[in-house]
Order: C-alpha cells, then sequence, then structure tokens
C-alpha cells in the first residue's frame, strides 16, 4: 500500500511551488567603510540579502583570495599592490559592463589613473579613494614641539620630534605597503624605489624612531585610538583620521585631531570594487556594485566614513562640510604633487618584507 502511494506523494511534491532560495550577496570589505543604511537599502530594494565581513589589512584580504574558494562575490582591494597582484593571479573576473549602467557615472580621469594596471578598466571600478598622511593630537603636537608647520612628515620622521613625542603616543599603521613608499618619498628618493641604498635609507628612518612608536597596529585601532586621544601621532589613512576627529568631537572631550597632507606629495590610493573568479553569485555582485554607483548612495557612504568617492554627480549631495573639507577632497595642486606607489617585483617585495619584520620587531 505505502509503495503505491509514493508515485502520488511525488506528483503532489511536484505541483507545490518550490519554494523560492533565498538571493544571498556575500561581500568582505575593510571594517568602518560603509554606511550601514545602504546595505540595508540594496536588501529592501533587489531583496539580496548581504553577507558582510571585514578585514583590517591587505595582507588579510590577500590571504584569503590566494587560498581560493573565498566564498566572496565582492572584495574591495586598493589598486596597487592587491588588486595588480591579484589581476596578475586570474584572481578576478571581469565586470560586465551591459549590467553595470551606472559605470558611466564615475570620474574618467581618475579610472585613468588605475587603468595602467587593469587596461580597459575591465575588472574594477574605484569604490573610494584618500591620501597617506599623520593624524595628530592638535594640542598635545603643538605642546610638544611648538609652532611647527603641520604639512609634512617631519613631525613623526625626525628623530627629535619623535622622542618629543613619545610621551603622548606614536602609532604606526602596520603596512609597508602604505608606509615605505611615504617615507622613501619623504628621503627625497622614488617612492617605488627597490634599489638597495634607497631601502636602506628607508629603514634607517624608520628604525630612527622605532623606539618612540608605542604601537605599529592595524588602521582600524588606530582610528579609536586618536579618537579617544591614546596616539598623539600616527602614520595612517587619511579618511581615518577624519572619521576620529568626528568622533572625538562628538565624545566632548576636547580632543582636537588633526589630518597632515604631506607637501612633499602624498601617497594617494584607490580601493576597487572586485569580483573573485570564483565568485558563487557574481549577478548579484554587478546588481550591487551599480547600486552602491548611484550619486545619492555614493554621498551616504562618504558623509558616513568621510572618504572621497569616484562619481562627481554625488558632490553636491555630499555633507557641507565634507565635501568642503581638502583633506577628504584635495586640491588639484594636491593632486598634482601626490603619487600612485607601483606594485614592487617578488624579489623587491620580499626584502620589504624582510624590512618591515626588523622595524617591528626594532632590530
Amino acid at each position: 500500500m505505502f509503495r503505491r502511494l509514493l508515485p502520488l506523494l511525488a506528483l503532489l511534491l511536484m505541483a507545490v511551488p518550490a519554494v523560492a532560495q533565498e538571493r544571498v550577496l556575500n561581500v568582505y570589505n575593510w571594517s568602518d567603510y560603509i554606511d550601514p543604511e545602504v546595505v540595508a537599502s540594496f536588501t529592501r530594494e533587489s531583496g539580496i540579502r548581504v553577507r558582510y565581513d571585514v578585514y583590517d589589512s591587505l595582507e588579510t584580504l590577500e590571504g584569503r583570495l590566494s587560498a581560493g574558494r573565498s566564498g566572496y562575490d565582492i572584495v574591495v582591494p586598493t589598486s596597487e599592490p592587491t588588486f595588480a597582484r591579484l589581476l596578475r593571479a586570474g584572481a578576478l573576473r571581469p565586470i560586465d559592463r551591459a549590467a553595470v549602467p551606472n559605470w558611466a557615472n564615475l570620474n574618467p580621469t581618475l579610472m585613468e589613473r588605475v587603468a595602467a594596471i587593469d587596461p580597459g578598466n575591465r575588472h574594477g571600478a574605484i569604490y573610494l579613494w584618500g591620501t597617506v598622511g599623520l593624524g595628530i593630537r592638535v594640542d598635545r603636537v603643538r605642546a610638544a614641539l611648538g609652532d611647527v608647520p603641520f604639512d609634512n612628515l617631519d613631525i613623526l620622521l625626525k628623530p627629535e620630534n619623535a622622542a618629543r613625542l613619545a610621551s603622548c603616543g606614536i602609532m604606526v599603521m602596520d603596512s609597508p605597503t602604505d608606509v615605505l613608499p611615504s617615507v622613501l618619498r619623504w628621503l627625497g628618493r622614488d617612492p617605488n624605489s627597490n634599489a638597495a641604498d634607497d631601502l636602506r635609507a628607508a629603514e634607517q628612518a624608520l628604525m630612527g624612531i622605532r623606539r618612540h612608536v608605542r604601537a605599529i597596529i592595524a588602521s582600524s585601532s588606530i582610528l579609536d585610538a586618536l579618537a579617544t586621544g591614546e596616539a598623539c601621532v600616527a602614520l595612517t589613512y587619511s579618511g581615518d583620521v577624519i572619521q576620529a576627529a568626528t568622533r572625538a568631537r562628538e565624545a566632548g572631550r576636547g580632543v582636537e585631531v588633526g589630518y597632515v597632507m604631506p607637501r612633499e606629495g602624498a601617497q594617494l590610493w584607490f580601493d576597487m570594487m572586485a569580483i573573485p573568479a570564483d565568485a558563487p553569485n557574481p549577478e548579484a555582485a554587478q546588481q550591487f556594485i551599480n547600486f552602491l554607483l548611484q550619486p545619492d548612495v555614493m554621498a551616504a557612504i562618504t558623509n558616513q566614513v568621510r572618504y572621497p568617492n569616484a562619481v562627481p554627480a554625488s558632490r553636491p549631495l555630499v555633507n557641507e562640510a565634507v565635501r568642503n573639507d581638502p583633506n577628504v577632497f584635495p586640491s588639484a595642486e594636491a593632486l598634482s604633487r601626490s603619487f600612485v606607489a607601483g606594485t614592487p617585483p617578488r624579489e623587491a617585495e620580499r626584502l620589504r618584507t624582510r624590512l618591515w619584520s626588523r622595524f617591528k620587531a626594532g632590530r
């Protein structure tokens, strides 16, 4: 009897509409780097649930993707070196422009600056960008150094200045990718140099201040330390400093945080929205990229995280205090002095890694 019922049961099951499988988008991005309401809006509009994971260093991101089968649909690597290395390894999927009509909103001049490593901009769209410089607690630096100009890395990299500031907390982000080019530029050297003499000079400059440095940590941790006043000088990303300044003002504890963009030329970087080659949901990823590239959405993200975006039409929608801040949107003159660090060849990368290990160890 039971066996005779099985075919009938099968027919009944076939007649019942299958429950639609939930669509999920898997995003891997920097911490504190989006407006949470933007993610919620995307889910409401698309019906796609977002699983949003974060990292705090390029090394963490690259290691995760290099292992393969990461399970992510969207990643946000910095153009140099991580995006460039992932491209060379065939780890990124080309983006179908027909599925991303809002691509037309991107600033062609900025996109051209990353086209050198991604010809035709086939694999990535600029998400946010910024510079590398110093976050400072203005009152403490003034008290320690007097009336010094707040426009260069002398504040940190001159040993006599570092010695005076050591007691109030010096921090350096744990990223040789972003620190070494800035030190080389401060020394008057080519920031992309891999010559032994230049790297030795950069190491000597860093070791000259090492005993005064309280911590070499992730940029997200530096953000918190600046906001609370735990650090008075930190070499880190511009947007993290500006976020820290906002948090410090909101806390109302008298902590004033400022940003120093190096007059010798700041390192300029671009974080790229990209799709891993083995992404489980590439169509949803392209839908997400298209959603983010709307001017009002990018304006909301810039208002939240204080980093500039690459959608010019968003600028009038950005809060006035943010859009008029030259540390968020640098002037044309400041941009003309900026540089984009290249990706070192493998052997030079090993030399830089060993140099960085010695700096962290202090010997």
